[in-house]
């Protein structure tokens, strides 16, 4: 299949993105799900391996790192992940979504591979750096892709439960590290290496399983590949023929002039005078959600050892119940999403987070909190953090055009992840290592006023998404007209 850049072509008109919308759920859904989403898995599996295994990393028998450097190696990750997307988001948007999420999948278990060979700060920061780029690619390649392939119907529990999916991998991580950072089991400067091993050899797994998944429909529509995504649409349909199911047929249509032209200009343009107030939405939920996760889940484990004595060895069993609280978020509240509403969700989800994070703050900095009592309070937190970050990547997916979609995520991404992210997992390392509670009491009430900022501003430009097609809640660039936009 090619999706090399077509000549701009005639006006068409097509019926491409309402046969997808109709489609029942089924079996093929399914399949992209789990080919595309389970990235995720993999990510939160090595990434909690990173965060158990800090307190390790600055044993003498290791890399002997202190505690500033453990939280730098967090920050090296982001800013990978901040480039990564920026690049591969831009590339998703004029290559096609299938190429982007090969390559940045690649690039990711190569450099999960070389981690496990690290031999000092600078070498593991280096590799961490590019297993943060292929991360950041597939945020813009699969987010945009899932989109574009599941009907509106369905869409925000689903794309909740992809990026929940995540903490999949992260209570597998923390069972993992009980056995992998054991001293009886292995050496403990090998069972860490062998964590990234075994991550980067799921990922090539998965590389030939994605084969299957064909290119989104809608970008090769836009792109003036009509032919083929009229090819790829009937060859998913006729899997659910072939179940039984009777595909009703459809009326409505969409004129387009397919484009190849859209520069950074444009997509400046588009961003800053046609959808401003979303811009604003999305970068203030992208901003708030990355400190959030980024200051908790980086440095956990040190709050673990430093302020509960708990072994490092042992911290895996205080990330398993914080892990489960943040999927069952995503799966619990997703469908609330699409029937309750987007605006009103996000507001909930966001606010809930926010007074339950300044509470537990001020239980822990007055001393009234154990190891056990302090997990399970993380874990109500992110209960609902973790739909509240998800809703965050939701929001920037698909509140814009999509000839721009692979590289708004990716630019929303970045740039919170460069205010909200990059910095967090050094402040809290430095709060953990002053070794005053009240100090690092004062970082969560932060956190906690990012979140509650977060709220007014969803409050004020939310957009009415659920239910309806990504061409009524943002109109492609190349649509011969520009009408029944969401507002």
């Amino acid at each position: 299949m090619s999706t090399t850049a077509a000549e701009p072509s005639a006006s068409i008109e097509s019926d491409i993105p309402a046969r997808m919308d109709r489609l029942p759920w089924g079996g093929w859904h399914w399949k992209v799900v789990i080919a595309l989403g389970i990235t995720w898995i993999i990510d939160g599996l090595e990434v909690t391996l990173v965060g158990a295994i800090g307190g390790i990393l600055g044993e003498k028998q290791t890399l002997h790192f202190s505690e500033s450097q453990i939280g730098l190696l967090g920050t090296a990750y982001l800013v990978g992940a901040v480039l990564g997307a920026l690049v591969f988001g831009y590339l998703t948007d004029r290559l096609g979504r299938k190429k982007l999420f090969t390559v940045t999948l690649g690039l990711y278990l190569v450099a999960a591979f070389c981690t496990s060979f690290s031999w000092n700060f600078w070498s593991f920061a280096v590799f961490r750096f590019f297993t943060g780029a292929g991360i950041g690619g597939e945020y813009s390649a699969i987010n945009s892709a899932i989109d574009e392939m599941i009907p509106a119907r369905v869409r925000g529990r689903v794309d909740l439960a992809i990026n929940g999916s995540y903490w999949i991998g992260a209570a597998v991580g923390s069972l993992a590290t009980l056995v992998l950072l054991d001293p009886r089991i292995f050496p403990v400067n090998i069972g860490w290496r062998i964590g990234f091993g075994i991550g980067a050899a799921l990922g090539l797994i998965i590389i030939f399983y994605r084969n299957h998944v064909p290119e989104s429909p809608r970008w090769l529509i836009t792109h003036g590949h009509e032919a083929e995504a009229k090819r790829v649409v009937e060859e998913i349909e006729k899997h659910f023929e072939d179940e039984g199911t009777k595909l009703e047929p459809v009326h409505e249509t969409i004129k387009l002039q397919p484009r190849n032209d859209v520069g950074f200009g444009l997509i400046a343009r588009t961003m800053v005078q046609t959808y401003p107030g979303r811009s604003f939405l999305g970068l203030t939920l992208m901003v708030s959600q990355a400190f959030l996760y980024n200051a908790i889940f980086f440095t956990y484990a040190l709050v673990l050892t430093r302020f509960y004595g708990v072994a490092s060895d042992r911290t895996g069993l205080y990330l398993l119940p914080f892990a489960v609280g943040n999927f069952c978020g995503p799966i619990a509240l997703g469908h609330l999403f699409d029937s309750v509403g987007r605006k009103p969700m996000i507001a909930a989800t966001y606010s809930a987070s926010a007074i339950l994070l300044a509470v537990t703050g001020w239980l822990f900095a007055h001393g009234h909190l154990s190891a056990t009592s302090q997990t399970v309070l993380w874990t109500v937190i992110f209960f609902f953090a973790s739909a509240a970050s998800s809703s965050a990547y939701l929001t920037v997916s698909e509140v814009f055009p999509l000839e721009i979609r692979g590289m708004a995520i990716a630019l929303f991404y970045a740039l919170g992840t460069t205010v909200g992210g990059t910095t967090a997992p050094w402040i809290f390392g430095r709060l953990i290592q002053s070794g005053d509670p009240f100090q690092l009491y004062h970082g969560y009430l932060f956190a906690a006023g990012l979140l509650a900022f977060a709220v007014v501003v969803t409050l004020i430009f939310g957009v009415k998404a659920e239910g309806a097609s990504l061409e009524s809640v943002a109109n492609p660039l190349s649509a011969a007209s520009r009408s029944g936009e969401v507002p």
